[in-house]
């Protein structure tokens, strides 16, 4: 798997809570430039970013960030801002309070009106594996997989672990209907990321990967090697 491959399924994400514009055209003007998935960044900038992109790359963003626990009618609410500001992909996390209860008709009634307040744009839902047991995430698949969602996705990167190998692959043997899988958090390279692939990824959310690359043409490697390198 070369780079290239690798960067047509990574949203490039910049979601410090200081990120300033400056921060924002920058992941933007990356995205654009190495043909990334998309980049994934704070609703306020949604509007501004969608603009100064202009379609060069989709605008994804989040609702329910990070924590999950905000109502059912403020995430529908926070989707429907950001889609009228002009946000193509959506990731929300869902109530893990929720989820420890064991009240799953909760969580895809949650996700559903999210969905429908999404009005087509696509769904990726955050477990925060880290902090779910086995079963959980065995339950939370089912869940993702009966629900109008996209993706499932592993992590929020905020809590206190990312994703993992085995989340993965645990993912890819319970998800149905041909739901995707998001890996995100702790992603430490374009290695790292080619492995969350090949075992079942179709979506890394990272921003290290760019990163990586521009620290080897910093250091006068060439971009024939650097695209041609198999991972």
């Amino acid at each position: 798997m070369n780079l290239q491959e690798i960067l047509k399924r990574v949203d490039h994400t910049q979601l410090s809570p200081t990120a300033v514009w400056a921060d924002i055209q920058k992941v933007c003007d990356e995205g654009i430039l190495f043909g990334t998935a998309s980049v994934c960044i704070p609703p306020s900038f949604v509007k501004k970013a969608a603009a100064y992109a202009a379609g060069g790359v989709p605008i994804c963003t989040v609702i329910g960030f990070p924590n999950g626990y905000a109502t059912t009618e403020s995430k529908c609410f926070e989707a429907t801002q950001v889609v009228k500001a002009g946000a193509a992909e959506i990731d929300m996390v869902v109530n893990l309070g929720w989820v420890r209860d064991g009240d799953d008709d909760a969580v895809l009634r949650e996700i559903n009106a999210v969905k429908d307040a999404c009005a087509g744009r696509l769904l990726k839902v955050i477990i925060e594996t880290c902090l779910l047991t086995t079963e959980e995430k065995i339950r939370m698949c089912a869940v993702v997989s009966a629900s109008g969602a996209d993706f499932i996705k592993t992590s929020t990167g905020f809590s206190t672990g990312g994703a993992t190998r085995e989340d993965i692959i645990l993912m890819k043997q319970h998800m149905k209907n041909g739901k995707q899988i998001k890996a995100a958090g702790g992603i430490s390279g374009p290695a790292d990321a080619a492995e969350m692939i090949r075992l079942g990824a179709d979506r890394i959310g990272t921003s290290r990967v760019i990163a990586a690359l521009i620290q080897a043409q910093q250091k006068g490697v060439t971009n024939e090697t650097i695209f041609n390198t198999t991972y």
